[in-house]
């Protein structure tokens, strides 16, 4: 999808790519403790956290990838980065009709948080839609922190932000012109 939109950039797994990266971007289906156990089995944690953190380069986590920004999940008992003050929590099976079905999957529309300066979200016209595949959602400690919520039996958070760092509970790249369009916005970040 970013070479669609014309933006460069480098799929890798290598410390010294990441830290000449201007801007991070972390995907991730699957398990939340395997996704961590693979970050830290890679070594690159702490290039991230000098990235991200101390030079504070612009970071998009992706489903599964923006779950690992908090500090951990009910789906696991692996810390997590951190970056994000959350936690990552199931669907509440109690508050969803027999009709709806986990894993919340398909495409959904958002609610953008109006109270925030809205970066991602920036010129989607309509009400935008995005792409979902997942069993557990973000739980910000603050609503500051909410950039979009999306309902499913009852509303979640689906796009959080803290400083430099941006997560989204969608898929983007599977998400056609709204999601091409979050991309651009991310890329043009500053």
């Amino acid at each position: 999808m970013l070479k669609r939109i014309g933006v460069q950039s480098i799929i890798s797994s290598e410390a010294s790519v990441i830290a000449d990266a201007d801007k991070l971007i972390l995907p991730g289906v699957g398990h939340f403790d395997h996704g961590m156990r693979n970050l830290k089995n890679s070594g690159l944690i702490d290039v991230m956290n000098e990235k991200v953190v101390k030079e504070e380069v612009p970071f998009l986590g992706i489903c599964l990838g923006a779950q690992l920004l908090g500090n951990g999940s009910e789906e696991g008992t692996e810390d997590g980065l951190g970056w994000i003050p959350m936690n990552v929590v199931a669907f509440d099976r109690s508050r969803l009709s027999n009709e709806l079905k986990v894993p919340h999957m398909g495409w959904n529309t958002i609610e953008i948080n109006s109270a925030q300066p809205n970066v991602l979200f920036k010129d989607l016209e309509g009400q935008p839609k995005f792409y979902f595949v997942h069993s557990f959602h973000m739980q910000p400690i603050d609503d500051e922190l909410v950039l979009s919520t999306s309902n499913y039996g009852y509303d979640f958070t689906s796009a959080v932000q803290f400083k430099n760092v941006f997560g989204v509970q969608f898929h983007p790249e599977k998400s056609h012109a709204f999601g091409m369009n979050l991309l651009k916005n991310f890329a043009s970040y500053k």
